[in-house]
C-alpha cells in the first residue's frame, strides 16, 4: 500500500523544528464546563469532526535528497482513541488540582510517531468537567486553532457545527490549478513573495538585531524540565471598552498595558530595578491572506514590542504601550519575519537554530492575543464556560509566554513559564486583576468627578427658574 506524504509549508516546518530540549512548541487550551461532559459523546464528536482536518489524522515524517525536510503523511491506520483520554482529576477536585495536571499535561512530549496533538476529558472539575487539547504548533497558529474550535464546538445544543470560515478572494483561475505542477508554481510564488517583503525590510530586522539584548531577569536563564500554568479571572469588555474610551485606546492596548503593570509588578517583587530595565515581548501578527482564512497552518509575523514596565503611574503605561503598539501596526516588520521564517524554514535545523537564538536574545516573553467566540459554544450539549489557551515560548531564551483569549463577553489572561524561572505564574495572574481593577476604579472616579460638577450647575439654575410650579415641573421631581 502506497503512502501519500505532502511537503510542510516552509513556516510550519520552521515551527516543526522549534522543539527546545526542555521547551515544546505545542499550542494548549483548556476548556471549563460546569456541567459534566459525557465521554463516549466528545468521543463521537471528535471521531466525527477531527478527521476533517487533514493535519489531525496525519504525521510528520523528514524525508528527501540530499536534505531531508519534514513532510506530512497519511495514516492509514489512524485511530481517535490514541489521541482522546479519560481521566478523572484528583482530590480535592479543584482548581489547585487542575493546575497541577496542566502543569504535568504540559511538560510531556508528544509521540512522533502519530499526528501530534492530545485530548483529554477530566471528570470531577469542581463538579462539571475540563478538556485539556495539545497539539504542535506546526499543525496550526492561535488564529487557525479558533477555526477547529468552530468545527468542534456547537453554536447551541443540538445545533449544527458552525462551518469553518471560508477562504476569499481566489481567483477561480487560481483554483483551477491542479496536478503535478500546482505545489511548483505555489512554492514558486511564495518563496518570490517573501523574498520581497524581507527585502523591503531588510534595513528593518537588521536594525532590531542590533538593538542590546534583553538584560538577563527571572524571565531568562538555564530552564528546567517542568513547566507551570496560571489563569486569570475573567475581566468583562464591556469594562475593558470603558477604559479603552477614556483613554482613546484599543482592547488590545487595555489588556497588554494591564498586563504589562503585572509583570512591572512581578519582577519588582523578585528584585529586578524595574525603572533602569527594558522587558521586550515577542508577539506574533495575523498576516494570513483572505484566501486561506479557514485553513491550518501557521500564516504570521513577529514584532518586538517594548512593554512600558519603566513607567509607575498605570494611565500613563497604557498611554505608552497604545503609542508603542501604534507605531508597531505601521511597521513592515511582522511582513518581514514572516518572510524570515518561511526562508529558514526550507533549511537546516541549524541555521533555524542560530537565527532563533539570536532573536531569541532581544526579547523576555511571548504574549498573543487572540480573538474567540463572541457568543456562548456547546460541547456534547453542555455550555462551555470558559477557554484558556497557552502559547508556547519555545528556543532557549524566552522563559514565559503569556496569552489573551476573549470569549462571550469576557477576557481572560493565561501564563505558562518554566518551572525554574517562574515558578509562580499565579501571582502574575493575579496581579493582573488588580492592574485591571485600577484602571476601571480611575474611570470610574473621573465619570463620578464629571457628574458631580454638573449637578450644581443644574441646581443653581433650577434656582434661577420662576417660583410658579406646574404639574410638568412636579413631575421629575417626584421620579
Amino acid at each position: 500500500m502506497i503512502v501519500k506524504s505532502y511537503p510542510m509549508s516552509a513556516a510550519d516546518a520552521a515551527w516543526f523544528h522549534n522543539d527546545g530540549p526542555a521547551n515544546l512548541a505545542i499550542v494548549m487550551g483548556v476548556v471549563l464546563t460546569k456541567k459534566p461532559l459525557d465521554f463516549e459523546r466528545v468521543r463521537k464528536i471528535y471521531s466525527e469532526r477531527i478527521v476533517t482536518f487533514d493535519r489531525f489524522r496525519q504525521r510528520v515524517v523528514e524525508t528527501g535528497f540530499p536534505m531531508a525536510t519534514p513532510h506530512w503523511q497519511d495514516m492509514s491506520n489512524f485511530n481517535v482513541d490514541q489521541h482522546l483520554h479519560h481521566i478523572a482529576l484528583a482530590a480535592p477536585h479543584d482548581e489547585a488540582a487542575l493546575i497541577k495536571l496542566v502543569n504535568d499535561l504540559a511538560s510531556m512530549p508528544l509521540d512522533h510517531a502519530l499526528p501530534l496533538w492530545q485530548a483529554y476529558v477530566v471528570d470531577d472539575v469542581e463538579g462539571g468537567s475540563a478538556l485539556i487539547m495539545r497539539a504542535h504548533h506546526c499543525m496550526a497558529d492561535g488564529t487557525a486553532m479558533m477555526t477547529v474550535t468552530q468545527r468542534l464546538y456547537d453554536p447551541a445544543p443540538g445545533a449544527k457545527p458552525l462551518p469553518p470560515p471560508r477562504a476569499r478572494g481566489a481567483s477561480i483561475g487560481k483554483r483551477a490549478v491542479k496536478g503535478l505542477f500546482a505545489p511548483a508554481i505555489d512554492l514558486v510564488t511564495e518563496a518570490a513573495r517573501d523574498a520581497a517583503a524581507l527585502a523591503g525590510g531588510a534595513g528593518m530586522l537588521l536594525g532590531e538585531l542590533m538593538r542590546p539584548d534583553d538584560p538577563l531577569s527571572p524571565l531568562k536563564g538555564e530552564f528546567a524540565l517542568g513547566k507551570r500554568v496560571a489563569w486569570s479571572q475573567p475581566v468583562a469588555l464591556r469594562d475593558i471598552k470603558a477604559i479603552g474610551k477614556r483613554y482613546e485606546a484599543k482592547v488590545n492596548d487595555v489588556l497588554v498595558a494591564a498586563m504589562t503593570g503585572a509583570l512591572r509588578t512581578y519582577l519588582k517583587g523578585r528584585g529586578v530595578d524595574v525603572a533602569h530595565t527594558t522587558v521586550r515581548a515577542m508577539v506574533p501578527v495575523d498576516l494570513r491572506p483572505p484566501e486561506r482564512i479557514g485553513q491550518l497552518g501557521n500564516e504570521f509575523g513577529l514584532v518586538l514590542l517594548d512593554l512600558a514596565v519603566t513607567e509607575v503611574r498605570a494611565d500613563r503605561r497604557l498611554a505608552l504601550t497604545k503609542a508603542r503598539m501604534d507605531a508597531l501596526k505601521r511597521s513592515p516588520e511582522p511582513l518581514a519575519t514572516k518572510a524570515l521564517l518561511n526562508l529558514l524554514g526550507r533549511g537546516p535545523k541549524l541555521l533555524e537554530d542560530i537565527s532563533n537564538d539570536l532573536f531569541g536574545r532581544k526579547a523576555s516573553v511571548v504574549m498573543t492575543n487572540v480573538v474567540g467566540p463572541a457568543d456562548a459554544l456547546y460541547l456534547a450539549g453542555v455550555p462551555i464556560d470558559r477557554i484558556l489557551p497557552w502559547a508556547p515560548h519555545p528556543g532557549k531564551q524566552l522563559g514565559m509566554a503569556v496569552s489573551i483569549l476573549s470569549y462571550r463577553g469576557t477576557a481572560s489572561l493565561t501564563v505558562i513559564g518554566d518551572a525554574l524561572l517562574v515558578p509562580d505564574p499565579e501571582t502574575i495572574t493575579a496581579e493582573f486583576n488588580r492592574e485591571f481593577k485600577k484602571l476601571l476604579k480611575g474611570v470610574k472616579a473621573v465619570a463620578a468627578t464629571t457628574t458631580g460638577k454638573k449637578a450644581p450647575a443644574k441646581k443653581a439654575a433650577a434656582r434661577k427658574a420662576p417660583a410658579k410650579k406646574t404639574q410638568a415641573t412636579r413631575r421629575p421631581a417626584a421620579r
